[in-house]
């Protein structure tokens, strides 16, 4: 079987079956480039479902305290983490925030990712964060990547504020100028998002925040009961939200609440492996019927471009069978960000976002732990090679 791409500029997927039956279903018509994949396996383009790559300041002294036994809360409440890196992104300009974000969807889709959610959340202030959404949007214009783009002025509870005087902020002054700026077409905002978590936003900050999103049309997806069980999962369901990830705590009450409400859980086997958390419980959502879905959850406290990566990892401490994890890294990470319906699988009539990797098999692309480098060979978005080895 092979796909066949557009040949009129609109990149989608124009046909599927058997070589021969296309080259005589085609025999017309002209291409600008035919890839002989003999030997080789065609894949959905991966979609990244959750991630956090405008900052400046890297944490590695911060790794370096994590493997002596520092918690990630001990060092936040130290003012370390979100803090430290929110410190150095204020700082930062826009151009300098724009090449550092630019090289890292760079790796991203050099590991295969066509389709990646990008969050704010390191200015906590308006004026940082509409900087961070400038920078997105720019990428999201500029480059071939595909990008879904999150709101997430509560990442943390600014300095000086009290979680409910930070969501009266947001509420009162960020979110009405998000849509403003979306109304006069300067920015494109799919997504609201806010750290549910013991000692940031409680349940009814979150409530607040998350609604007033939703009622300017931004659709949910939040991190919840990572560190603490608060009930994240049963409030997204109420809410209607797309998507919450994190999840290490969930209730089993929380779990068939996400199944009733059809709300994707993005786990992030990253951040579990980095921080040493409990894992997720991947089988017990899969077998409650969620719609598991992954993403890298890149930051600086988790530095991984490597969706194959995240896959393998996925599998081996999360007990999700290969075939799980590739569905999850690709048509369930489309649906987290509300675009299954376009993206994230080889259909007729979807966006031509592929890979192509150097195997006859595709496990391949999970089994060998970092051998992505070499096994992907061409990346396609929209029908136009973006990378190719």
């Amino acid at each position: 079987m092979e796909p066949l791409l557009s040949s009129r500029g609109d990149g989608l997927i124009k046909a599927i079956g058997p070589a021969d039956v296309i080259r005589r279903q085609f025999s017309g018509e002209t291409f600008e480039e035919i890839i002989d994949c003999s030997g080789k396996c065609i894949l959905p383009g991966l979609v990244d479902a959750h991630t956090h790559p405008v900052w400046a300041g890297e944490r590695v002294h911060e790794f370096a305290m994590k493997l002596a036994g520092a918690t990630y809360m001990e060092i936040h409440q130290a003012g370390g983490g979100i803090h430290f890196t929110v410190e150095r992104t204020r700082q930062a300009s826009e151009e300098e925030l724009f090449r550092s974000f630019q090289q890292r969807l760079q790796c991203m889709m050099r590991a295969g990712t066509t389709l990646v959610e990008c969050k704010s959340g390191y200015g906590l202030d308006l004026e940082t964060e509409l900087k961070m959404l400038r920078v997105i949007e720019r990428a999201r214009r500029e480059l071939d990547m595909g990008i879904s783009t999150t709101y997430c002025g509560a990442h943390s509870v600014p300095k000086g504020k009290t979680a409910t005087e930070a969501a009266d902020d947001i509420i009162n002054n960020h979110l009405p100028k998000l849509k403003e700026l979306s109304r006069n077409g300067e920015i494109h905002v799919d997504n609201i998002d806010v750290f549910c978590e013991k000692g940031v936003f409680d349940l009814d900050s979150t409530r607040r925040i998350l609604q007033s999103g939703k009622d300017i049309g931004l659709q949910i997806n939040f991190h919840g009961d990572e560190l603490h069980p608060v009930k994240a999962a049963e409030l997204g369901a109420e809410l209607g939200a797309q998507a919450i990830s994190h999840l290490e705590e969930v209730s089993d009450e929380g779990i068939i609440a996400m199944a009733t409400a059809r709300c994707s859980a993005v786990l992030l086997p990253t951040t579990a492996y980095m921080l040493r958390l409990k894992q997720p419980r991947a089988r017990k959502m899969l077998d409650e019927g969620v719609i598991v879905a992954l993403g890298s959850d890149f930051n600086p406290n988790a530095y991984c471009f490597s969706m194959p990566m995240v896959m393998h990892l996925a599998c081996v401490n999360m007990r999700m069978s290969m075939t799980e994890a590739l569905a999850a890294a690709t048509i369930n990470a489309a649906y987290a960000l509300g675009k299954s319906h376009t993206h994230g699988s080889l259909e007729v009539g979807k966006q031509g976002d592929l890979i192509i990797i150097n195997s006859s098999q595709w496990e391949h692309l999970i089994y060998q732990f970092g051998g992505h480098c070499e096994l992907i060979k061409y990346v396609i978005v929209k029908g136009k090679v973006i990378y190719k080895t």
